[in-house]
């Protein structure tokens, strides 16, 4: 599965950046992840859950900050260390600065697995519209960001 969504926000990306960088502060605005703590330099546990009727599913992820290059991409992918085989999980979020002074935000997850298949995919969608309100509402609250990225 793969998704490509893009959001122009009211916001520089100096302001953007932060809330992309850091997978802590995915839960404020994408509702599909649940939770997620630190585990390591570069590394968090990510819990996603959707839930379609009466029906959830949850999953936890040991995703590593890959790339970034400060204030214009980051790249996320999943590094388990038990020693099996998993599905991949990329992330990759890429600011482009609008001529306004805004941001075009466009996200690309690629999933490689097949168990969350057409339920995560609708979750997703049906959650992305939302994401994008909630994210505007925040970068546009954000105080501007003077932390440098590696």
């Amino acid at each position: 599965m793969e998704i490509r969504e893009s959001v122009d926000l009211s916001a520089s990306p100096d302001r953007v950046f932060p809330w992309v960088d850091d997978l802590g502060r995915y839960p404020s605005w994408l509702g599909i992840v649940s939770r997620v703590e630190p585990a390591g330099d570069l590394t968090w546990l990510v819990d996603l859950r959707g839930r379609v009727g009466p029906f959830a599913r949850s999953k936890r992820l040991r995703m590593h900050r890959t790339a970034a290059d400060a204030w214009r991409e980051v790249v996320f992918e999943r590094a388990e260390e038990d020693g099996r085989e998993h599905s991949a999980w990329v992330l990759r979020a890429v600011l482009d600065p609008l001529d306004d002074g805004g941001t075009r935000l466009t996200v690309h997850l690629v999933y490689g697995g097949a168990l969350w298949g057409p339920v995560l995919e609708r979750v997703l969608r049906e959650e992305i519209g939302q994401a994008k309100k909630r994210l505007q509402t925040l970068v546009a609250g954000d105080e501007p960001s003077t932390a440098q990225a590696p």
